[in-house]
């Protein structure tokens, strides 16, 4: 259980933050800056969550439970992140994404990309404010994984290959969200190579 009575405590003024293990290392450190990007993941869907629910697009009841369920684990992810892996670390001992939350993400991308017709360009982010919120959410989600590849490029004993592949498919899934609700309201906006070459 999380109990947070107080909200500062000066303990990171040296440029320090302490991990859920209790050791402390720097705010720059490649551990910090995945697991603070995929907090910021999370903040951008929860912006999407506000913009869907007061957009009252179709089918916005059923996006919004998909995406407050990414946030409940973007918190996993978070903590999985923050906790190094521990050489002689039980099963269960700590928070870590599963494979299981990753398979859900491919269920859940196959169930949503079915209805849609194939792509014949790139997808400019854009149509709705729901589906171009989406796709601000999908490049915070990219931003995370190439941290967490970062992290595990640095300290792979102590990184989970699972989060980076959850934070893969986490992106897939924002970019046939932000596709299926565009097919719900205005159509995708397509990407037209090379279109103001011929502008004056």
């Amino acid at each position: 259980m999380v109990k947070l009575n107080k909200i500062y405590t000066k303990s990171g003024d040296d440029g320090s933050t302490g991990l859920v293990s209790g050791i402390r290392v720097s705010k720059s450190s490649a551990r910090v800056e995945a697991y603070g990007t995929t907090d910021e993941a999370n903040a951008s869907v929860g912006v999407v969550v506000a913009v869907a629910e007061r957009e009252g697009l179709a089918g916005a009841e059923r996006l919004v439970v998909v995406l407050r369920s990414l946030q409940q684990d973007l918190f996993d992810a978070g903590a999985d992140l923050a906790t190094p892996i521990a050489a002689d670390e039980a099963p269960g001992a700590a928070l870590r994404i599963t494979a299981a939350q990753t398979v859900r993400l491919e269920r859940l991308i196959d169930e949503w990309n079915e209805p849609l017709e194939p792509l014949t360009s790139f997808v400019l982010p854009g149509g709705s404010e729901t589906a171009a919120g989406l796709h601000v959410a999908r490049t915070v989600s990219r931003r995370a994984e190439r941290a967490a590849v970062a992290l595990r490029n640095e300290e792979p004993d102590a990184t989970s290959p699972e989060v980076v592949r959850y934070l893969n498919r986490l992106s897939d899934l924002l970019f046939v969200l932000g596709r299926a609700v565009n097919h719900a309201g205005p159509g995708d906006v397509l990407w037209i190579p090379g279109a103001n070459r011929e502008q004056a």
